[in-house]
């Protein structure tokens, strides 16, 4: 017998490369984006929660037209029962105007910020939230877009009216007026989102969500009236106040998202 036969035949062991066994070590001292991605899994979603939450209010707003309504009913009121109480002059109409305008929006955002939490208590959605990885900010940024939207088509739908009843016509820089406006109504629906979920778990939450912000609001308001009366009657510079609201709008929102998932996880 030939005894090469009898030998196996040699079997070839394939080489592992050292390059396959790389990536598995990307995360943890390879490359440093990819051990950052993974440190932070919450980055990345944090935008697509914030914009889906926004458009389902919308779409669920623009289907029942629940807060619009009140909105706009309570204030042509205001603006029907003040034209009727008293005929003013058009230089007195540009003394007090912005106390009108701004009392008669704070007003009628109560009722857009009441229902802001209380669809999310149906169904336990705010407890999904609540144990859901979503990041708590999103969620506050969301509910406070959607109501900036609801009560800046408020101003633009009740604006006209305020004009044709009370004979407006600002002296000084108009433009300024859509500043104000802005900075104004962000002051309002930040802190109001803020106190509406505070107080959501209480009994009476319709009575304590003004109890809780017309107080902390009051610098706003203080600054929204006299910049707008400014910008009427074109007597003095509006620029002081609209720098009060810039500086208002900056501690409170950071406040707001400081304390926010405090108050979310809250029972």
């Amino acid at each position: 017998m030939n005894p090469a036969s009898d030998s196996a035949p040699a079997v070839s062991t394939p080489q592992v490369s050292a390059q396959s066994s790389q990536p598995a070590k990307n995360g943890l001292s390879g490359d440093p984006d990819a051990g950052a991605n993974l440190g932070h899994p919450a980055a990345q979603p944090a935008k697509g929660i914030t914009r889906a939450t926004l458009f389902k209010d919308l779409r669920l707003e623009w289907r029942s037209k629940d807060a619009i309504n009140s909105m706009l009913f309570f204030s042509l009121l205001v603006v029907v029962v003040f034209s009727f109480s008293f005929d003013p002059s058009a230089e007195e109409s540009r003394q007090i105007a912005g106390g009108l305008v701004w009392v008669a929006f704070l007003f009628a955002s109560v009722v857009a910020l009441n229902q802001t939490w209380a669809r999310e208590m149906r169904n336990q959605v705010l407890d999904a939230y609540r144990v859901s990885p979503a990041p708590p900010n999103s969620l506050f940024l969301a509910k406070a877009l959607g109501n900036f939207v609801f009560v800046a088509v408020l101003e633009a739908l009740m604006t006209p009216l305020f004009i044709a009843f009370y004979r407006l016509r600002a002296l000084g820089p108009a433009w300024q007026l859509l500043i104000v406006a802005a900075l104004g109504t962000w002051a309002l629906v930040v802190n109001g989102t803020f106190f509406a979920a505070m107080s959501l778990r209480t009994r009476s939450r319709e009575i304590m969500l003004p109890l809780l912000l017309f107080p902390i609001s009051i610098p706003a308001i203080l600054a929204m009236v006299q910049a707008t009366t400014a910008i009427l009657t074109g007597e003095s510079s509006a620029r002081f106040w609209i720098v009060l609201l810039v500086s208002y709008d900056l501690v409170f929102t950071t406040s707001c998202l400081l304390l926010f998932e405090t108050v979310l996880n809250a029972e």
